[in-house]
């Protein structure tokens, strides 16, 4: 009896680790990691957070996602679980005209409307 139970939880454990390893393949390929850099008031741009957008969205969907997700509205932005905070501090601005997103080698600058590839 107690060879089948161990078996069987041995099984269930591989299960959960193959489901945790589906979902994390499936996460890599539905989206790509952008970086959000904040350089307005900094004295050295400092990368604050990696942000998980859909790879099939636009360029500008993308940088505006970012953009919302790095910024707080009803709670802190850097405590959102949709974002990993890298930055510095234990608290963080949020994101505004002078900063920059980089979606793989391409960097982009938020203005005062829209944003500009530099």
């Amino acid at each position: 009896m107690v060879g089948v139970k161990s078996r069987k939880s041995i099984v269930s454990w591989k299960i959960k680790r193959m489901n945790k390893k589906t979902k994390a393949l499936m996460r890599t390929l539905k989206t790509e990691e952008v970086a959000v850099i904040h350089a307005a008031y900094e004295v050295e741009p400092v990368t604050v957070a990696f942000v998980d957008v859909d790879k099939s969205l636009s360029v500008m969907e993308k940088l505006e996602k970012a953009f919302m997700l790095t910024n707080s509205i009803d709670d802190a932005w850097y405590t959102n679980k949709k974002l990993r905070y890298i930055g510095p501090k234990k608290s963080c601005r949020s994101t505004m005209v002078g900063d920059f997103v980089l979606i793989g080698s391409d960097k982009y600058e938020c203005k005062d409307v829209g944003w500009s590839k530099v």
